[in-house]
């Protein structure tokens, strides 16, 4: 089920440039579904599956499959891990999060001087990443090296769960809900021939999906993504991007892209024939792979469907079950309305 599988991503650590366990459970769920696999020099996952036909036009399918975190510069003579951030991440949600160290997967703890030992302007400032470090309870440097070398990432420890009336709560629902989305895909019969693509590092600049896109050479390409909803009790009505519950989101515009129109109104049509839900950004933020992918040789026609997730790049961001079933059910006939054009 295509909820299940979004629960086992989410749990796997895969900071961009260590997609590793990702890709290793990925490759596995499609070796039996797939015509062909590679993994080109970035690391991305490339997956060929044949269809009912070839279809008129070659189309690729892409979710990334990295997420934020922090890698680790320096190891203090107290055996304090220093570190940066991998891709954007809101230092305000750090403090005395939970999360799993290098390839041991050392648990630690991300820590700041005592609240008792703080200026009274100082506390008036969010701490900067510079000001933070990760305890993993060693009492030396030489001791914390013996588990941690430097360049090591950390990911959030946080458990994949469902909660509430219809949500999930889980570190990484951007982008793993896409990648979901794609495994239960291929596991399918498809109306046509499809390349399948999960990149890497799209969170510090959509650096895999070009190459990617630059060797498939598609003509169309549909980006499956988690997006930013901006639905809170404080937000301004008008910065509101999108929310969960509302249905998947189809953007015609984002901070990276302008998608092909005449895709948007198909995707929109698609939604409307089958009577599923779906929004648009109403608040224009944020860029996915299509920006890499579109600007790839003489130009890719590009398409986007994405969940709104609350909370993105935080250790638990949450998105509605729903909206994740209907991004399936929209990515299916998306793919049955290219097999049939001309």
């Amino acid at each position: 089920m295509l909820i299940d599988t979004l629960k086992e991503l989410c749990a796997l650590p895969g900071v961009s440039s260590r997609e590793d366990e990702v890709r290793d459970y990925l490759r596995a769920l499609a070796a039996p579904y797939a015509e062909k696999i590679r993994v080109d020099t970035m690391g991305n996952l490339i997956v060929e599956k044949k269809g009912l036909v070839p279809g008129a036009k070659k189309l690729m399918l892409a979710a990334h499959m990295d997420e934020v975190g922090l890698m680790v510069h320096t190891i203090t003579d107290e055996g304090f891990l220093k570190f940066d951030t991998v891709g954007g991440i809101d230092r305000r949600v750090l403090l005395g999060k939970s999360v799993l160290v290098g390839e041991e997967k050392r648990p630690g703890i991300i820590g700041l001087k005592a609240y008792h030992l703080t200026g009274r302007e100082e506390v008036k400032n969010v701490p900067k990443v510079k000001d933070l470090y990760i305890d993993i309870g060693a009492n030396s440097k030489e001791e914390a090296s013996a588990h941690v070398s430097l360049g090591d990432v950390a990911v959030f420890d946080t458990e994949p769960e469902e909660f509430g009336n219809g949500f999930l709560k889980a570190k990484a629902i951007d982008d793993r809900i896409g990648c979901a989305v794609m495994a239960e895909l291929l596991q399918e019969p498809l109306p046509m021939d499809c390349t399948f693509v999960f990149t890497v590092q799209e969170e510090v600049g959509t650096r895999g999906a070009f190459g990617a896109a630059f060797s498939v050479k598609p003509d169309i390409a549909l980006v499956l993504e988690g997006t930013t909803a901006a639905d809170l009790p404080d937000m301004d009505s008008h910065k509101k991007v999108c929310a969960p519950g509302k249905g998947p989101v189809i953007p015609y515009m984002d901070g990276g892209t302008v998608y092909d129109r005449e895709l948007f109104e198909l995707l929109r049509t698609l939604a409307e024939q089958s009577r599923t839900p779906w929004q648009t950004k109403e608040y224009l933020s944020g860029g996915t792979d299509a920006a890499a992918i579109q600007r790839t040789r003489e130009g890719v026609r590009v398409a986007a469907l994405s969940t709104a997730v609350r909370y993105l790049h935080a250790p638990a961001s949450v998105a509605a079950v729903e909206d994740c079933q209907n991004m399936l059910i929209l990515a299916r006939r998306f793919l049955q309305a290219v097999a049939a054009m001309e």
